[in-house]
């Protein structure tokens, strides 16, 4: 378990913006999604969602946290969401949280 000191969540507020968070879970959707050859129809089919939805939470923009959570999970990545661990996306394009 993590524990955040009141610095800490200051910094963090003060460093990462919504949109920041936004793009980063998309660019996730992103590449997850190509790493595994689907295109965006397929994947909105896949969770029954429109094609749109994908769209806009691969460009950032708002989605609902259903959806959100469709993706993790569709994934593999919801059961570290629930550890409380973070988005990563490292230099090698390796999609994980934590």
């Amino acid at each position: 378990m993590l524990f955040f000191g009141t610095g800490d969540i200051k910094r963090i507020r003060e460093t990462t913006t919504i949109k920041e968070v936004k793009l980063k879970i998309g660019k996730a959707c992103k590449l997850n999604r190509a790493a595994n050859n689907l295109t965006r129809n397929e994947l909105a089919k896949a969770l029954e969602v429109s094609s749109t939805t994908i769209q806009n939470i691969e460009n950032g923009k708002n989605a609902t946290l259903d959806n959100v959570l469709k993706v993790a999970n569709h994934f593999g990545l919801l059961e570290n969401i629930i550890k409380g661990n973070m988005l990563n996306i490292d230099n090698q394009n390796i999609i994980s949280f934590y």
